[in-house]
């Protein structure tokens, strides 16, 4: 037994240090591995694969509501870069610069893409032309780079994976009518397939992105009581347009501005699933996303028939649909339901010669350990219903957490009590002003979330000045700063 604790022992308990259990789990689980490029991550094959397969199942929806892929260069002209001042201004202290083609200095320097709003300006103000060529429902899956000084595995790193969407429509309301579409979009995939609740709601002007008319969110609690935005939808409003010179002709012959959004998702979902899920022992995934739904673990292997019976249980239970691994290794099999349990496996189906004798094996649920002794006739269609339980049962449980960690406060000394005790969630009413977000963030470090779609009337003035208020927001402490930007 003393070699089954070696791998969790690894692992520092996410009571003592949530931010070391992070990093351990990212490291253990064999996700990820640090790079000699500074503030860059490896995606090791099981990292990578869990992203494969969040990429795969938001392109399919992205495809059912009208998205087309394209790719559009790395690089971009300073000139173009500078068009639109507000943007530019938003992400100048991150950018990366190349300033040389091989030994030769460039005319003009090229930033390496932080974001890509200015490429797709410039590349629809050559394609749109007359109404006809709208919308422009375009995303493209790529990395792009941020010069960051704060760097954690997944939840932010110089270069990162995501999608961009960037869309280009007749009027205000087709484009206001997209950016809650594609914000719907991230919010129904983050409960469905990764099993963690948001809230979904409005960026402060503050807290928007740098340009944009509007930001929408969906906002994340993370297991340790700290929010995490997972996404973002931007309604760009003509801005873009009128800086880079998108027009069209529409029916009554007259030339008009188009109205653009953008949205995007990234790794940093990766990271949202491990600290909504994970315990002690690992992570713990949901089975639509995780790259191994089933790990069938032989008992006594050497014996005679053992492997065989392994090896045909894993060839059903993937003819059923299944992701399935069979750990034929020389470990031992604690070993092995230790390894299981750090990479998040959602189930493992053990099986030596007396179950094999008595035409059984044992399920062992990830996230509760509940074993449920099956017949082997069975598990192709026992696994599936149970893979579903746990999917309904994971949500549930981050749905309930989130609530036990949902707070109100009516006023300011009651905020800052809640902010300075308890972890979570602080619903308070604002009065719209930006000295009250200032002065709430110096005083407490909690950042305005979002305000809400669905509204609640808590109160009839500000939480911080006392002032008559316009808004509930939901405000909570960090795990990444958020700058303006489409994270």
């Amino acid at each position: 037994m003393a070699e089954d604790k070696k791998l969790v022992e690894a692992i520092t308990s996410m009571q003592d240090d949530f931010a070391q259990w992070y990093t351990d789990v990212c490291k253990k689980a064999e996700l990820m591995s640090y790079s000699s490029v500074k503030g860059c991550m490896i995606f090791k094959p099981a990292g990578y694969a869990i992203w494969e397969n969040i990429r795969n199942e938001v392109d399919r929806r992205f495809k059912a509501a009208g998205v087309e892929n394209v790719y559009l260069p790395i690089f971009i002209p300073e000139s173009l870069l500078e068009v639109e001042k507000d943007h530019v201004e938003g992400f100048a202290p991150e950018v990366a610069w190349v300033t040389h083609g091989g030994l030769n200095p460039l005319q003009e320097r090229m930033c390496v893409r932080p974001t890509s709003e200015t490429l797709f300006c410039d590349f629809y103000k050559d394609e749109i032309q007359s109404y006809r060529d709208l919308p422009k429902v375009y995303n493209q899956w790529c990395s792009v780079v941020r010069w960051e000084k704060e760097t954690r595995p997944f939840l932010r790193s110089r270069e990162f994976l995501w999608q961009e969407g960037h869309t280009a429509h007749a009027t205000a309301e087709e484009a206001e009518a997209r950016t809650q579409q594609m914000l719907n979009l991230y919010a129904d995939f983050c409960e469905e397939v990764l099993a963690i609740p948001v809230i979904k709601g409005r960026k402060t002007d503050k807290e928007k992105f740098a340009g944009a008319e509007a930001t929408y969110t969906i906002e994340a609690l993370m297991h340790d009581g700290k929010a995490l935005q997972s996404g973002t939808s931007h309604n760009f409003g003509d801005g873009f347009a009128k800086a880079f010179g998108i027009q069209y002709t529409d029916k009554d012959n007259k030339l008009k501005y188009v109205h653009q959004t953008s949205w995007g998702i990234t790794t940093r979902l990766i990271g949202a699933v491990i600290m909504t899920h994970g315990d002690d022992s690992g992570l713990v995934l949901p089975p639509k996303v995780a790259p191994v739904q089933v790990d069938v673990i032989p008992i006594m292997q050497k014996k005679a028939g053992v492997l065989d019976k392994a090896y045909e249980v894993g060839d059903a239970l993937k003819a059923a649909g299944l992701r399935v691994k069979v750990d034929d290794s020389d470990k031992n099999p604690g070993w092995k339901f230790s390894e299981q349990e750090m990479r998040g496996i959602p189930v493992r189906v053990e099986m030596g010669p007396r179950d094999i004798e008595a035409n059984q094996a044992v399920i062992v649920r990830r996230d509760t350990r509940e074993k449920i002794t099956v017949s082997i006739d069975e598990l192709a269609d026992r696994i599936p219903e149970i893979l579903d339980t746990i999917q309904k049962d994971m949500l549930e449980r981050a749905r309930a957490h989130r609530e036990a960690h949902t707070y109100t406060a009516l006023n300011y000394d009651e905020f800052k009590d809640t902010a300075a005790n308890k972890a979570g969630f602080i619903k308070a009413m604002w009065c719209g002003d930006q000295a009250c977000e200032d002065k709430i963030k110096e005083d407490t470090t909690c950042t305005s979330r979002c305000m809400p779609f669905a509204q609640e009337k808590l109160s009839d003035v500000c939480v911080c000045c006392g002032k008559p208020a316009k808004a509930m927001v939901y405000l909570s402490l960090i795990h990444i700063s958020e700058p303006t930007r489409p994270y």
